[in-house]
């Protein structure tokens, strides 16, 4: 492969992880399959290399989110609910990667499955957002209370899986709760900053076999490029997002998300078996 075509497919990557990251789609699913198609990693060198390039997506949020940062030097309730959230992604996160990274060596997973699912579930919170009458329970952060982000950071740990989306689950989650769309948003957003940071750690913990085969494969200029692509690309994503969230259509927002994670769930599942030869029966 030649330095320009290595780098624009390193683009490409970047451009793939900054805007997935943000929906409810999966980034380390859609990095890992892209990353596959283009480069050949293994699928847990592609898993890694997707929490890996996490660091361009950290750099959107902490630009995007500067002044919240700076915030938290007097807002103890947003401290507490970084804290607490973060804690408990932690404790059920960490544990999960440990196991995937080590089922992914070995086996032929089912990463589609999380996503159709997800996709489901954001088809069904759409329509309910749309046709209920009732107004949010709880509101934002303010009427939030330590049971809220105990759950929102048990809903993140779990994103640790293959095919899970943090977004979704966290977005899903706090809208389910009755926390407004905005806010949903906006939370998550901000939650995902000290999650990224752990997700990097960890990947660098437990998957640095994988870190260097990506690194050789992809190149430490096309890896850089990647990140960078990633940044650009999530602060136009987030940008976005937020102001859309704060519209009354956001349940049009949660359906066709939610269709787009079905139909890349399915998409990803078919296109793996038919890549790899893997006999379903």
């Amino acid at each position: 492969m030649t330095q320009k075509m290595n780098l624009l497919f390193s683009v490409l990557l970047g451009l793939v992880q900054g805007i997935s990251e943000w929906l409810p789609i999966s980034s380390k699913t859609q990095v890992l399959f892209a990353s596959y198609v283009l480069f050949g990693l293994p699928i847990a060198a592609g898993y890694a290399f997707g929490l890996f390039l996490e660091i361009g997506s950290l750099g959107s949020a902490v630009i995007y989110f500067r002044r919240d940062i700076v915030a938290l030097l007097h807002d103890r309730k947003l401290f507490m609910y970084l804290l607490v959230v973060t804690i408990f992604t932690a404790i059920v996160g960490a544990p999960l990667y440990y196991i995937t990274d080590a089922y992914l060596q070995h086996t032929s997973p089912y990463i589609g499955v999380p996503m159709i699912l997800l996709g489901l579930s954001l088809i069904g919170i759409g329509f309910y957002i749309r046709y209920s009458r009732a107004l949010p329970k709880i509101g934002g952060l303010d009427q939030m209370k330590i049971k809220h982000y105990i759950i929102v950071g048990i809903a993140q740990g779990i994103a640790a899986l293959p095919g899970v989306s943090r977004s979704g689950m966290t977005v899903s989650t706090m809208l389910v709760m009755g926390v407004k769309q905005d806010q949903a948003f906006r939370l998550s957003y901000l939650a995902y900053i000290p999650a990224s940071l752990g997700a990097f750690g960890v990947s660098l913990l437990f998957s640095r076999h994988e870190i260097n085969t990506d690194v050789q494969a992809v190149s430490p200029l096309g890896l850089v490029v990647a990140i960078i692509s990633a940044l650009l690309i999530g602060l136009v994503t987030i940008s976005y997002l937020l102001k859309f969230a704060k519209t009354k259509s956001i349940w049009k927002l949660d359906i066709v998300l939610g269709v787009l994670a079905l139909v890349l769930g399915i998409t990803f599942t078919v296109f793996y078996y038919l890549l790899n030869g893997v006999n379903v029966s």
